[in-house]
């Protein structure tokens, strides 16, 4: 199967039923961002603490894999100088929605997070990561993509799912029901049955992957960038994930190039 085809396809379907991930900031916020006032999201509910940033005005900002009119208007309504790259055009679309309708200046650029071949050495200083690694089969290139775009003394921040998430049975879960069913890493394209498959691809629901500790958190490390920041999070509605009634479900890092 082509993961990424599927989940290009999954995610701009996405659009259409209007996730919350596809819903772009209104006016309003961008006037804000541009008076200083603002905040982002890199999972479902905390917003990330404003000492996490370096100065945005004249920053060169990456979002990878965070398209969708959210992050990447406020950064370049901030003063940065944005690139957005995703694999959806249609949560693309809705990047340059916003900059046309607000007159803001940003890049958008169709692509796949774990090659950035597109772009030279120490291009950025800040790459913007929000929950997505989650819709690709390994971690590590989306890392060390990410160290060789930035520059020295770059920052990536990055959200994800707490692995443990993904052990769960997914339709008992939904009902309530905590049973232990797979194995970490977890690959939805390997467990799921042909006719599961097929009905994920009639909802247009993207295939996700349990990623391990080790290479989310351990991954960073190993390619030479050092955590600095860290916090949990958690779906603010139980019934979206009942696993929120006992503990955060999402991390989201802070780390720097030396």
């Amino acid at each position: 199967m082509d993961i990424r085809s599927y989940n290009r396809d999954a995610w701009d379907r996405q659009v259409d039923t209007r996730n919350q991930w596809t819903i772009p900031v209104s006016r309003d916020e961008v006037e804000a961002a541009r008076a200083g006032t603002w905040h982002v999201l890199l999972t479902p509910s905390r917003s990330v603490p404003r000492s996490w940033f370096p100065p945005l005005s004249g920053a060169k900002v990456l979002g990878l894999a965070s398209g969708g009119g959210q992050q990447g208007p406020i950064f370049a309504a901030a003063g940065a100088e944005v690139t957005v790259l995703d694999n959806s055009p249609r949560q693309l679309e809705q990047d340059q929605m916003v900059a046309e309708r607000d007159g803001l200046h940003l890049r958008t650029v169709e692509g796949d997070m774990r090659d950035l071949t597109g772009f030279p050495d120490a291009a950025f200083d800040l790459v913007f990561h929000p929950v997505s690694n989650t819709f690709v089969p390994e971690v590590e290139p989306v890392w060390r993509e990410a160290y060789r775009v930035l520059r020295r003394g770059g920052v990536l921040l990055a959200g994800f799912d707490n692995p443990f998430v993904h052990i769960f049975d997914e339709a008992r879960l939904d009902r309530g029901e905590l049973v232990v069913a797979h194995a970490l890493p977890y690959s939805e394209a390997e467990s799921l049955s042909p006719e599961e498959l097929e009905e994920r691809r009639r909802e247009g629901r993207p295939l996700e992957f349990g990623h391990t500790l080790e290479a989310l958190i351990g991954g960073q490390l190993a390619t030479g960038f050092l955590l600095t920041g860290f916090y949990e999070d958690r779906e603010p509605d139980p019934e979206e994930n009942p696993l929120t009634r006992y503990t955060a479900t999402f991390i989201a890092t802070r780390a720097v190039k030396p």
